[in-house]
């Protein structure tokens, strides 16, 4: 899939997004009539590496990383285990290939709180994690609802 092919499908299917341009990324809110100034981060779409976020190599051609936070549970589900929080300008600690394509992994700085990744997901296994943009998407709702 394209990166473009991913914004829309999250525009056109979760109501009450926003999209900013933040820190490098397209970022995805959930902010029903813009009631806060930003929201709260429900997804995003970064192609380039930041300054204490390389592990990926977003520097090469047509390559971007799809990130999402889920549940703590579905995380564990996921890999078995939870993160420390990485010093700054390191990663999380694992055996994990930060830089293979349509491979969901935790991501790389903010594993720890439950957020995964995927770098230029085939149709394929966007469908097939759709199940965790849901949950993602109802956790901002409560997040939202929370404050």
């Amino acid at each position: 899939m394209l990166e473009d092919e991913i914004e829309s499908y999250i525009l056109d299917n979760f109501q009450g997004v926003i999209k900013k341009n933040t820190f490098g990324e397209s970022s995805f809110f959930y902010n029903p009539n813009r009631v806060l100034p930003n929201g709260v981060y429900f997804c995003t779409i970064k192609n380039r590496d930041g300054k204490n976020d390389k592990a990926s190599n977003l520097g090469r051609t047509d390559i971007f990383r799809f990130n999402l936070g889920i549940s703590k549970d579905s995380f564990k589900q996921l890999f078995n285990q939870n993160f420390k929080r990485p010093l700054k300008g390191e990663i999380i600690s694992g055996n994990f290939d930060f830089q293979k394509l349509d491979l969901i992994t935790p991501h790389p700085i903010y594993g720890w709180m439950s957020w995964v990744s995927i770098l230029n997901p085939s149709t394929n296994s966007f469908k097939n994690m759709e199940y965790l943009l849901i949950e993602s998407y109802k956790l901002a709702i409560s997040k939202f609802n929370s404050k």
